[in-house]
């Protein structure tokens, strides 16, 4: 007998795969094996799904093919965009501002520079996870070489106001990046309408493989390679693209786009759902910002309970998280959760709930009913964890 698997509820970690990502990707791992690079029949087919990869990503945000860069993922994206421009903007100056609740993949390589003598201003949020654009402006000096500011917040869903940083950015001629790994495919993205000058993505956050991604870096823009070789993607990201990987990005995208509206409609109902079912508990907190958020995300605190029982009291029947992939192993408390304010022992009994393609209503009832059951065994006066 096959054991019954947990609902899965964690799409901001990562997706499953669609189908017809899978299906566009395969002739490529065998029928088309040919290295993008090469002069015959094989490489040409695989330049030519290349190409076609690159311009329906460039059309999703309103870029050019020739903008794009293929990267293994989001933080390799982030890691080239961050000190590619820090190199390549030397004689400007050596000043950086990003937010405190960025994901590692832009916090870890602004603190490298940091270490090679760059200054860099870690802006704090409000109280919901905005930032305050007067405290971002106050921060611009004329040797400030880049804006890092993430579209939509891994953990808490927070979605920045991003056309209103690019013009602000725009005023002060200062170059602005955002990682939009969590947003692409889910919110409308416009590099020309937004002014933003390099943008990050990665493919396995919307239902395409792990390992591929992409940077966009407007055109007439300078950045150092970071990684050197064969002189692959201008030069820019050496190495062999990986075409299955590259035509599922591409194809996931197309699926995300053809289904944006209607989907995050879909989700921002399954999560509004959730939320109403889960406030018949006591204690429990809404992490971020009410509106202006990702459909499918939400984050939540509960008093009374200790967040690492929480989960494994969960484990068996729901796959959710504490925070950040890439963090939720760490006994310390959410960055983020503490830059909204949160103490380290309401940061640590949260939960992360993401919502995707695949669930249903019936998960989402389920879900909640595993939580409140979850919460009140946690609570009962044996089990009590004292605050």
């Amino acid at each position: 007998m096959v054991a019954k698997r947990p609902i899965y509820l964690d799409h901001q970690a990562t997706t499953p795969v669609d189908s017809e990502v899978v299906t566009a990707m395969l002739p490529y791992f065998t029928e088309h094996p040919g290295n993008p690079s090469s002069s015959h029949l094989f490489g040409w087919e695989a330049e030519a799904a290349v190409k076609q990869a690159r311009r329906m990503l460039a059309d999703v945000i309103r870029a050019t093919p020739e903008e794009i860069i293929f990267t293994s993922g989001a933080t390799e994206a982030n890691n080239l965009a961050i000190k590619g421009i820090a190199e390549a903007y030397l004689q400007k100056g050596r000043h950086i501002v990003t937010v405190q609740t960025e994901h590692n993949a832009v916090l870890e390589p602004c603190r490298y520079l940091e270490t090679l003598g760059f200054e860099v201003t870690y802006l704090p949020v409000q109280d919901q996870g905005l930032i305050d654009l007067n405290r971002l402006e106050q921060t611009l000096r004329s040797d400030t070489v880049l804006v890092s500011v993430m579209a939509a917040n891994n953990e808490i869903g927070v979605l920045q106001p991003l056309a209103e940083i690019g013009a602000l950015c725009q005023r002060h001629q200062v170059l602005f990046h955002t990682d939009a790994a969590q947003a692409i495919g889910k919110i409308p993205l416009d590099v020309e309408a937004m002014q933003i000058d390099l943008l990050s993505i990665t493919a396995h956050k919307l239902y395409g493989p792990k390992g591929i991604g992409a940077l966009y870096l407007r055109r007439g823009t300078r950045m150092a390679s970071q990684l050197h070789g064969g002189g692959q993607e201008r030069s820019l990201r050496s190495g062999t693209l990986a075409t299955p990987l590259i035509v599922g990005l591409g194809k996931a995208v197309e699926l995300a786009m053809h289904h944006q509206e209607t989907e995050g409609h879909r989700l921002a109902q399954l999560r509004d759902d959730l939320w109403h079912q889960l406030q018949k508990l006591e204690g429990i907190y809404l992490n971020g910002h009410p509106t202006q958020h990702l459909p499918g995300c939400l984050n939540i605190s509960v008093v009374g309970v200790d967040g690492t029982r929480l989960l494994r009291e969960l484990q068996p029947n729901l796959a959710v998280s504490s925070g950040s992939a890439c963090a939720s192993a760490k006994p310390t408390p959410s960055h983020v959760l503490t830059a909204l304010g949160r103490d380290p022992v309401l940061a640590r009994a949260s939960l992360r709930f993401g919502m995707g393609r695949f669930n249903t209503a019936t998960d989402i009832n389920q879900a909640a009913s595993h939580v409140i059951a979850a919460v009140q065994t946690l609570r009962q006066p044996h089990r009590a964890i004292k605050l």
